[in-house]
């Protein structure tokens, strides 16, 4: 009897051991190599869709939503354009070459 309460004992604290101490490094290790989906480094790299433009700004169509966005590229209305950077709200975008 004094074996299987040891035993039990011991299954215990190696449990609490891998809940509380290995599986939380695993995940943080797991996570930290992740890309932020969101925020500007979630953008950059991202394609988005002209749906105004004129001159060198205009919108484009990314994750959902419109942003304002500028090139020095002339761009027309349904080009997809990748963004290259952000700068406050606006993102600065260049033609995807295909």
């Amino acid at each position: 009897m004094l074996k299987i309460i040891l035993i039990l004992i011991a299954a215990y604290i190696l449990y609490e051991i891998i809940e509380h101490a290995v599986l939380p490094l695993v995940w943080l290790i797991t996570n930290q190599q992740k890309e932020s989906p969101t925020g500007e480094s979630g953008m950059i790299g991202s394609e988005a869709e002209v749906k105004e433009w004129e001159g060198n700004k205009g919108r484009v169509f990314v994750h959902g939503e419109l942003w304002r966005a500028e090139s020095n590229v002339p761009l027309a209305m349904g080009d997809t354009v990748r963004i290259q950077s952000v700068k406050g709200l606006t993102l600065i975008v260049e033609p995807v070459q295909e």
